[in-house]
C-alpha cells in the first residue's frame, strides 16, 4: 500500500495561480501549473506565480506537469517553471500545448519534453497511471485527470461544468467518469468557484440568443471585446456575424492569429470571406471585435473610448457590446468603462452576470460529478476559501461525513497511509513570485513598498558638491522633487529644507581632518529631513542624499 501526500502550492483561498501536487511515495505529479494578474494594489506587477522552490529542491521525483486546459491560471506560470526546470515532461492535449509553445516561443524558451496527450489514453508510470478523461470547459480539448494508485483513483477536476449541449473538443464523456467511480475514488479534488450558484450553469453559460438580439436591435457598427481565453464565446459571436450576414474587422496581431489559427485548425467554423480590414471600419453594418486581456483588462477598449486609438473613432450610431460577464475584482473597473461609455453618448451593452455564467461548475454540477465519482474523500479546490467552505456543504447536503471533506489552505498537506486520510497536520513553505516585465526574478515586497511610497508621497533628491581637497561645499544642496509638493507654489519650504540640508552636511565635515561622514549625512538628511516634511506637508516622500566630490 502507499503513502500519499495531497497539497495545493497555489489555487486555494484565491482566484488563479492554481497548482495540485499529489506524491505517491517517492513519486511527484503535479497537475496544473497557473499564475494569476497583480490588481491596482500591486503596482507594476504583470503576474504572480506560485513560488515552486519546493518543486525545483525535488526535480528528479516529479513524474510530469499534467495541464488540465490552456488558460493562464492553469497553465500560465509554465513557461518561468521550464526557465528553471527544463527536463521535466508537459503533458497536454493538442490545443493546450499549442497554447503553451506560443507561451515558450515568444519567451524564448525551447523545449523538448512536451508530450501531446489523447483523452481516455492511459499513461503509465510502474505500478501508478494517468488517465485523461475529456471535461466542458469554455476552451478545446479540457480534461480533467485520474490518477490511479494502489489504495483507488485520485481524480483532479480541472474546470468543468456538464452541458449536453457542448459538442466536439467540448464534450464531456459522463460514460467515462461513471466507468471511473465504479472502480473507486480514494480522492475527489473539484473546483469550487461557482459552488455558491444555484442550480446547473447550463444553459446561462451560453450567450448566443443574447448575442443575435444585440444584432437585430441594433443594425448600425458595433464593437465587441472578445476574451482571448474563451474560445466559445470567439465561435458563438462569429455564428451570429454569419446568420446576421454582417462582417467583421479583427483588431490587433494578437487576437488575428488567434482567430487565423482557431479557424484554421478546426475550433471555430466561420466563412473567412466574411473577414474585412480597415477599410471596412466604417462600413454601417460592420462588427469590430477589439481584444479584451485578463493582464490588461478594458485597456484597448478604453483607448477606443477616449479617442486615442489609431484606427477606431468612435460614433453617436455605435453599439459597444462587452461580451463577458464581470467577474470577481473586475467590477468596480467595469463600472467605470460603462460610465465612460456613457458620457460620450454611445449605446453600451453587457452581459451581467447574474444571468450570463462563465464554464464552471454550479452546485448541481458539483453533485452530479460527486455522484458519479462516489469518492471515499472530498477536497475543495479552486476558489476563495469561501468557495472552499461552499463546495464543502454541497459534500454535507449528499451524505457526505464531515471528517471526510478535506478543507485546506495553500501548503497545507493531506496525509493518506493505506487509503485512510491522517489526523497529521504538515505545512509546505509557500509563497508568491511577482513577476515584473521579461525579468524572471521575483520583484519583492520591498519593491512594492517603495513603489506605493512613490506614488503616494513622491520623492525628493537631496544633491551637494564637495571640493575633494577642502571637503568644502562648492554647490548646493540643490532640491529635487517630484511627485511631492508643487514647486511654484512651495518655495518657502524649499528653501528651509536646503538650509536645514547644509546645516546637516556642515555637521558632518570635519575640515581639519579633511574628513565626511557619508553614511551619518544620508542617515541624519533622511531622518531630520523626514520629520520636519511630515511635519510641515504630513507627507513622507521618498528622500535620496547624494554627495559628489570634484
Amino acid at each position: 500500500m502507499s503513502k500519499i501526500k495531497i497539497f495545493s502550492l497555489g489555487g486555494l483561498n484565491e482566484n488563479g495561480k492554481n497548482m495540485y501536487i499529489v506524491e505517491v511515495d517517492k513519486d511527484i505529479f503535479v497537475f496544473d501549473a497557473g499564475l494569476k494578474y497583480g490588481n491596482d494594489k500591486m503596482l507594476g506587477v504583470d503576474y504572480i506565480l506560485p513560488d515552486y522552490s519546493y518543486l525545483k529542491e525535488n526535480k528528479n521525483r516529479i513524474k510530469g506537469f499534467f495541464l488540465s486546459h490552456g488558460h493562464p491560471s492553469h497553465m500560465g506560470a509554465m513557461s518561468d517553471i521550464l526557465h528553471d526546470i527544463n527536463d521535466v515532461n508537459v503533458y497536454g492535449t493538442k490545443f493546450t500545448l499549442d497554447v503553451l509553445r506560443r507561451d515558450l516561443s515568444s519567451s524564448g524558451i525551447e523545449c523538448k519534453t512536451l508530450k501531446e496527450i489523447r483523452p481516455h489514453s492511459k499513461i503509465s508510470f510502474g505500478n501508478l497511471a494517468v488517465f485523461p478523461i475529456s471535461v466542458t470547459h469554455s476552451i478545446p480539448d479540457s480534461v480533467c485527470y485520474v490518477l490511479y494508485t494502489p489504495d483507488g483513483a485520485i481524480v483532479y477536476t480541472g474546470d468543468f461544468t456538464f452541458d449536453s449541449n457542448m459538442m466536439g473538443p467540448y464534450k464531456t464523456d459522463i460514460g467515462k467518469l461513471a466507468y471511473v467511480g465504479k472502480q473507486g475514488v480514494l480522492c475527489l479534488l473539484s473546483e469550487s468557484i461557482y459552488a455558491e450558484k444555484e442550480g446547473y450553469t447550463s444553459p446561462n453559460n451560453h450567450a448566443k440568443k443574447f448575442i443575435r438580439d444585440v444584432f437585430s436591435k441594433n443594425q448600425n457598427r458595433i464593437i465587441m471585446t472578445l476574451e482571448l481565453a474563451n474560445v466559445y464565446r470567439a465561435q458563438e459571436i462569429l455564428h451570429e456575424v454569419e446568420h446576421a450576414r454582417r462582417n467583421v474587422v479583427i483588431m490587433g496581431k494578437k487576437l488575428q492569429e488567434f482567430i487565423k489559427t482557431t479557424i484554421d485548425k478546426g475550433y471555430i467554423t466561420f466563412d473567412t470571406s466574411r473577414i474585412g480590414d480597415l477599410s471596412n471600419l466604417d462600413d454601417k453594418n460592420v462588427v469590430v471585435l477589439v481584444a479584451d486581456e485578463k493582464e490588461r483588462p478594458f485597456m484597448n477598449l478604453e483607448r477606443i473610448i477616449k479617442g486615442f486609438d489609431k484606427y477606431v473613432k468612435l460614433k453617436d450610431t455605435d453599439t459597444i457590446f462587452i461580451t463577458e460577464p464581470p467577474y470577481e475584482g473586475i467590477e468596480r473597473r467595469m463600472a467605470l468603462i460603462m460610465d465612460d461609455i456613457a458620457r460620450v453618448g454611445v449605446n453600451a451593452v453587457s452581459l451581467s452576470s447574474k444571468k450570463h455564467l462563465k464554464h464552471h461548475a454550479s452546485r448541481e454540477d458539483l453533485k452530479l460529478m460527486i455522484n458519479l465519482m462516489q469518492p471515499k474523500y472530498y477536497f475543495p479546490v479552486r476558489g476563495e476559501y469561501r468557495h472552499q467552505v461552499m463546495n464543502a456543504e454541497v459534500a454535507t447536503e449528499l451524505g457526505f461525513p464531515k471528517e471526510n471533506i478535506i478543507l485546506k489552505q495553500n501548503g497545507d498537506v493531506a496525509i493518506f497511509e493505506d487509503g485512510k486520510l491522517l489526523d497529521e497536520t504538515y505545512h509546505v513553505p509557500v509563497d508568491e513570485i511577482l513577476i515584473d516585465g521579461k525579468s524572471q526574478e521575483d520583484v519583492g515586497e520591498l519593491v512594492l513598498k517603495d513603489r506605493e511610497m512613490l506614488g503616494e508621497n513622491g520623492i525628493l533628491i537631496v544633491s551637494c558638491t564637495l571640493d575633494k581637497k577642502t571637503k568644502k561645499v562648492l554647490g548646493g544642496p540643490e532640491i529635487l522633487t517630484r511627485g511631492f509638493v508643487y514647486v511654484k507654489e512651495s518655495g518657502d519650504l524649499l528653501k528651509e529644507t536646503q538650509e536645514l540640508c547644509l546645516e546637516i552636511i556642515e555637521d558632518n565635515i570635519e575640515p581639519n581632518l579633511k574628513k565626511v561622514d557619508y553614511t551619518n549625512i544620508k542617515n541624519a538628511v533622511r531622518e531630520k529631513l523626514g520629520k520636519f516634511l511630515y511635519k510641515q506637508t504630513e507627507s513622507k516622500p521618498m528622500i535620496i542624499t547624494v554627495i559628489q566630490e570634484v
